[in-house]
C-alpha cells in the first residue's frame, strides 16, 4: 500500500494544484520511484489511498504501471478527506493480502527493495510488524522509535531512529478495528504501533540507503538540485 491520501499543508503552494506523491524529483513523479521498486521486487498488486486531488493521481497512473496493477481506494470520495495513516490503512484492508508493504508516498527513497525474502521471512513469523528505520533528519533530530539488540522496536529508548515510513504489516496489526473502516474513523498509525511494542510484537531495521522526507518546498529544490 502506497499513503498517497495526505494535504501536504507543509508544501504549500505547490499542493494547492498537485497532490504531493505526484511532485517530480529528478524528472520523475515521487509516487514513480515506488511503483517502479515494487515491480523490480516482483509486487505486482498495490493499493493508493487518495483525498486531496486525488483524481490527479488515478489520471496520472491509471490502472497500472511498470507492470504493476494499482486500486485506489478515495477516502475523499467516500468520506470526503484523508483518515490519516492508520484509518487509510483500515479503509484498505479488504484490498490487501494478509501480509503487506507499506510505504508513504511523499517519501524519496528510490533504492529501497521490496524484497521478497524480508516479506516471506516476516510471513513466517509471528509479529505484527516490521518498520524500516532511518538515522535522524534535522528535522527529526529526536527519532521516532528504539531498537533493542535482538531486532525488537521500542517505543521509548535512550537512542532513537526515525520512521522512514516503509514497513511490513499484518492485518492482526488492526484486530481490535472493523475491517473497511466504515464509519471513516480518522486513526494516527503511531499509538497502534506504539502498544504492540508494548508486547514485543513489532521489529525493526535500520535502512541506510537514501532517504528524504519530502516535506517542504525547500527541500524538493535541495533534492532537485542534486544536493
Amino acid at each position: 500500500m502506497i499513503l498517497a491520501a495526505g494535504r501536504g499543508e507543509r508544501m504549500r503552494p505547490l499542493t494547492d494544484s498537485c497532490p504531493k506523491p505526484l511532485l517530480e524529483v529528478r524528472g520523475k513523479p515521487l509516487l514513480q520511484y515506488h511503483l517502479e521498486a515494487l515491480a523490480r521486487g516482483g509486487v505486482t498488486e498495490a493499493v493508493v489511498n487518495t483525498a486531496w486531488l486525488g483524481e490527479q493521481i488515478e489520471d496520472r497512473f491509471g490502472a497500472a504501471s511498470g507492470g504493476v496493477r494499482i486500486a485506489y481506494s478515495h477516502e475523499g470520495r467516500d468520506f470526503g478527506g484523508a483518515l490519516e495513516t492508520a484509518g487509510g490503512i483500515v479503509r484498505a484492508l479488504p484490498l490487501l493480502d494478509e501480509v503487506f508493504w507499506l510505504v508513504a508516498g511523499d517519501v524519496y527513497m528510490p533504492d529501497f527493495e521490496f524484497a521478497p525474502a524480508a516479506l516471506e521471512r516476516f510471513a513466517r513469523g509471528d509479529k505484527l510488524a516490521h518498520l524500516f528505520l532511518v538515522p535522524n533528519p534535522e528535522h527529526n533530530a529526536k527519532g521516532d522509535f528504539g531498537l533493542r539488540a535482538d531486532g525488537i522496536a521500542l517505543s521509548q529508548a535512550e537512542e532513537r531512529f526515525t520512521y522512514s515510513t516503509a514497513a511490513l504489516l499484518r492485518h492482526g496489526l488492526f484486530a481490535h478495528l472493523a475491517a473497511g473502516n466504515p464509519s471513516g474513523l480518522k486513526l494516527p498509525l503511531a499509538p497502534i504501533l506504539r502498544q504492540a511494542m508494548g508486547r514485543e510484537q513489532v521489529t525493526a531495521e535500520v535502512y541506510t540507503g537514501e532517504w528524504v522526507d519530502v516535506g517542504t518546498p525547500d527541500r524538493l529544490a535541495l533534492l532537485n538540485a542534486g544536493a
